[in-house]
């Protein structure tokens, strides 16, 4: 018996919630019902092109199965695991700000659910074909936009940011037609699929859906399992349960966010159905790394007039689909001043949170109330002029406490016009470093020990758009290599790595406006 044939399949989610009782796969309104069973479609001529071996290791398949037959047949959707029910999930969200109804998981398969060492582990299919929540779309998925997500799941989850992951990117054999800048120029282009693999990919819209159709019974069924398979510690389903559980994800979501703010990573669609209700990132689309630092930046097209889910608004974001979810949970907890004191005192705790984390970036190990000028007024600098923003805070920590001279060459790389910078702005950025240096007298540790310590919060290497995109330019031409190096990059992407020091440098200039580079579309 093969590996992929032995895993050990448990199906929770499909075996304690209502599914819908019509089997055909045709698009429609799903009520009273958390999932509809559905079949991958076939592909014609599939291609494994990459696997993730610490998540192949995550569920149990090992190395010899990663090129078999039977593995790209069940990540390409052509054979089903042994005891399988595929199935799509009813969800609805709200998009950028307004309320979308029913969305659901249009062109996502579950596959199954894998216990394995104790952890239980759902796959899914992104780009399988269609569900009966593909509205008016094919339920496929593209090269350009698979190789993407599959790169930066694996690049977050190395940098400690919560995410999902992904298993496998392979070729479906099949054309895609799409319009990549919704412009009108459609194209063909390849189909490929992504393995995605979390302990769950319930969202905050799986519980916005119910609440919106007043459906409380399936809501309770909804919230108890996942309490009872994902939170269990909070204890069984009870009203102070509930009021804990809410607290938790109140915690993990800003958790999360916090980290997208330590590192410059944009999601670029932070609508409800895109919020784990494990505060994992999830939905890896039009998002992007900040080149220059630009608290307005999106990598959206579709957000590129109102920049809702720009870098500096992510916070206030996050809280406003947090109140979303205590809305539909609302009628099973029923304690809107409980739900509201949580939010408030995550509010009120997130600033101390994020100036904590920016002393770290900093090598600041004590906590002194003049910190808090000391980073707003870094940003206010790194706004001055276009300054990269990883490769600043990484060649911070070459600086050196006594430093009399030459205070600011560590930072020039990170300057993209630096005879502009220099001509205008240079004394403000000696004056801020004359700051730093003297806030730094008062930490006992070394300019050695403060480095190792900056690095281990300040990435040398981020997933910049301009990266993926030569690997997809690569990859339509049959090279994967490219693909292969920067999966290999990204899970190390702290430490000095002489081969692949090409990679820490600000975005080319041919990069600033070209497709895939800036902005990026929904289009997948």
């Amino acid at each position: 018996m093969s590996v992929i044939s032995a895993l050990n399949i448990n199906d929770s989610f499909t075996k304690s919630l209502p599914a819908d009782p019509l089997s055909d796969n045709t698009r429609r309104q799903v009520k009273n019902a958390c999932y509809s069973y559905v079949q991958p479609k076939k592909t014609a001529a599939p291609k494994l092109i990459s696997v993730a071996k610490e998540v192949a290791q995550l569920i149990g398949i090992s190395e010899e199965e990663w090129g078999s037959k039977a593995f790209l047949d069940i990540v390409t959707g052509n054979e089903l695991l042994t005891g399988s029910q595929p199935y799509a999930m009813c969800y609805g969200g709200h998009q950028f700000g307004h309320w979308a109804g029913q969305l659901g998981d249009g062109r996502a398969i579950n596959l199954a659910e894998v216990l394995h060492n104790g952890q239980r582990w759902a796959m899914q299919l992104k780009g399988a074909g269609p569900t009966p929540y593909s509205r008016s779309a094919d339920g496929l998925a593209v090269l350009r936009s698979s190789i993407r997500e599959y790169l930066c799941s694996e690049a977050m989850f190395h940098l400690g940011v919560p995410t999902t992951r992904a298993l496998s990117l392979s070729l479906s054999g099949d054309e895609v037609l799409r319009d990549m800048m919704y412009n009108g120029n459609s194209a063909y282009e390849k189909g490929a699929i992504v393995c995605r693999v979390a302990p769950s990919f319930i969202r905050f819209g799986n519980f916005e859906i119910l609440a919106s159709r007043k459906d409380e019974t399936t809501l309770q069924a909804l919230l108890d399992y996942t309490i009872q398979t994902f939170y269990p510690e909070l204890g069984a389903p009870a009203p102070s349960t509930y009021i804990a559980f809410f607290k938790e994800i109140v915690r993990r979501t800003m958790d999360m966010v916090l980290h997208w703010q330590r590192v410059g990573f944009v999601h670029g669609v932070m609508n409800t159905d895109n919020f784990s209700i494990l505060g994992l990132t999830i939905d890896y689309g039009p998002y992007g790394w900040l080149e220059g630092y630009d608290p307005d930046w999106t990598p959206n097209t579709t957000d590129r007039q109102n920049r809702r889910y720009r870098f500096g608004n992510q916070v206030n974001v996050a809280y406003w689909n947090l109140i979303q979810l205590a809305n539909a949970l609302m009628p099973i907890i029923q304690d809107a001043p409980a739900l509201e004191a949580i939010l408030q005192e995550s509010q009120k705790g997130f600033g101390p949170a994020y100036f904590q984390m920016m002393r770290q970036k900093l090598g600041l190990e004590r906590t002194l109330p003049e910190d808090v000028e000391l980073i707003t007024s870094l940003f206010e600098r790194l706004h001055l002029c276009e300054t990269d923003m990883t490769i600043f805070f990484r060649n911070l920590n070459k600086v050196k406490k006594d430093a009399t001279s030459d205070i600011l060459d560590p930072i020039e790389l990170a300057f993209y016009d630096l005879e502009a910078a220099k001509e205008h702005h240079w004394n403000a950025w000696k004056e801020w470093m004359d700051t730093y240096l003297r806030r730094l007298q008062l930490e006992a540790l070394s300019d050695a020990d403060r480095a190792a310590f900056m690095n281990q919060h300040n990435p040398k290497y981020v997933l910049r758009n301009y990266m993926a995109q030569l690997a997809i330019d690569a990859a339509d031409k049959g090279d994967y290599q490219l693909i292969e190096e920067l999966l290999e990059l990204g899970r190390t992407p702290y430490a000095e790595n002489p081969a692949m020091e090409h990679w820490f440098a600000k975005r080319p200039e041919w990069a600033r406006h070209k497709v895939g580079c800036s902005m990026l579309s929904c289009s997948s």
